[in-house]
């Protein structure tokens, strides 16, 4: 908060940060699997939850399947998606998508290979913004953080309705 982040992600729902940033001003986002997970976190005020890890559930016909019951709970899914499914997933229910695997390729990070980083940034841009139109979602943000002393890019590409 103190650096200015204007939301937090985790890979499960923890109470106390739920709790701790509820007021806050910033978003948290608690990572779920399951449908108690979803229905609990949402019950404890979470406004948007993150399906994780999505590829592992069966990606977007999870989060398909999933909206069914919980169509007033937005979803973003995380894990193993590639741009090119962005409107799969936008189609299937998801009101996000975390692109993260797609951009950090191990070896353009390993080489500090930043100019096919930015690219394949630049290409998820691409695809969320042909989504964005394709689907007619509302709100498109880019949210890049950059982090001078190790050198990282973060990119995550979050869709709201």
């Amino acid at each position: 908060m103190i650096a200015g982040a204007k939301f937090l992600m985790s890979p499960a729902m923890v109470k106390d940060i739920l709790d701790d940033f509820q007021y806050s001003g910033v978003l948290y986002i608690p990572g779920v699997m399951t449908p108690t997970e979803i229905l609990s976190a949402y019950d404890a005020g979470a406004k948007i939850v993150k399906v994780y890890p999505v590829s592992a559930l069966g990606g977007s016909q999870y989060i398909s399947a999933i909206k069914k019951p919980f169509p007033h709970i937005s979803m973003v899914a995380s894990q193993g998606i590639t741009t090119d499914l962005v409107g799969e997933y936008i189609a299937q229910g998801a009101s996000s998508v975390v692109l993260s695997d797609a951009i950090f390729d191990k070896e353009a990070m390993g080489q500090k290979n930043f100019t096919k980083i930015y690219q394949l940034a630049n290409a998820a841009a691409l695809h969320g913004n042909e989504a964005v139109d394709r689907f007619d979602i509302v709100l498109c943000f880019i949210v890049m953080f950059f982090f001078t002393y190790a050198g990282y890019l973060f990119i995550t590409l979050l869709m709201l309705l």
